[in-house]
């Protein structure tokens, strides 16, 4: 017997029924940002990542998950994909808080949030999925990924990605991490921040930080990365993509220029 609902004129089923045709096979890229309440400028990093993707020509979208961010709309419980917003030719927007949970298993997992956005948006070739990092836990449980930790040039900013770092280490067992650190471009902290967050990770969680990338809160947005970025950028691609890391674990890529000594450097509250 043939479902009443089943299309017999080759129309689409749902609104991105078609789009899902039209990109069948191509290659997706999920890109995990930890959240921190911390750092004023995360809406920043988003669309500075998001600018130089779409700059590549790659389709970009941003869910917006973290607890500071946009509530999710009402309808996102029934359609996911008239909830995106098209905020430029190749980057698209979901305002995404509280949807995480509403997608957890008896298990604790709410993977299948991410199929869900992947579904509803199918031309995005790259997700930039800002989230706490209990929800990245909840997310990433069965995912291998190399979440992002945004920090700034204050302690309490790198302990909470410390805190992040300790969160997915733990639940996920993800022992790779990049850092997006919003400051000053001649910060004389910087560099001293980068080491000393990098050896916490290793020292007491047994992880590395493999990258790591200065983005200056008063540059614009649309201007093409900087080195360090577009290395952790790529490196980001590359490891979706399932092409070996050329940096070495020994020699973890901390590609922030070297500053003058920091007086008191960074230790976790806890271990």
């Amino acid at each position: 017997m043939r479902d009443f609902y089943a299309s017999t004129s080759g129309m689409p089923l749902d609104q991105a029924d078609g789009l899902r045709r039209l990109f069948a096979g191509r290659r997706r890229h999920l890109l995990p940002l930890a959240a921190n309440p911390h750092v004023p400028f995360s809406g920043l990093i988003l669309d500075r990542l998001a600018s130089a993707y779409a700059a590549q020509g790659r389709a970009v979208l941003v869910v917006d998950a973290a607890s500071t961010s946009p509530a999710a709309p009402e309808l996102a419980g029934v359609d996911l994909a008239a909830c995106i917003e098209q905020l430029a030719p190749r980057v698209a927007y979901l305002p995404a808080r509280g949807l995480p949970l509403s997608y957890v298993d008896t298990r604790g997992c709410s993977g299948a949030f991410i199929d869900a956005v992947q579904h509803a948006a199918p031309q995005a070739e790259i997700v930039l999925l800002h989230a706490d990092g209990i929800d990245l836990a909840r997310l990433l449980k069965q995912r291998s990924a190399r979440p992002l930790l945004i920090g700034a040039d204050h302690p309490e900013s790198i302990k909470h990605a410390y805190a992040n770092a300790k969160l997915l280490v733990r639940r996920c067992a993800l022992m790779t991490y990049d850092l997006l650190l919003t400051a000053a471009p001649h910060s004389p902290r910087a560099a001293g921040i980068v080491a000393s967050l990098g050896g916490c990770l290793e020292n007491f969680l047994d992880a590395t930080l493999l990258g790591a990338a200065l983005i200056d809160p008063a540059l614009d947005p649309q201007s093409a990365p900087d080195a360090a970025l577009a290395q952790l950028m790529a490196g980001q691609l590359a490891l979706e993509s399932g092409v070996p890391r050329l940096t070495p674990r020994t020699a973890p890529a901390h590609p922030i220029p070297a500053a003058a000594p920091v007086g008191a450097t960074f230790r976790p509250a806890f271990r």
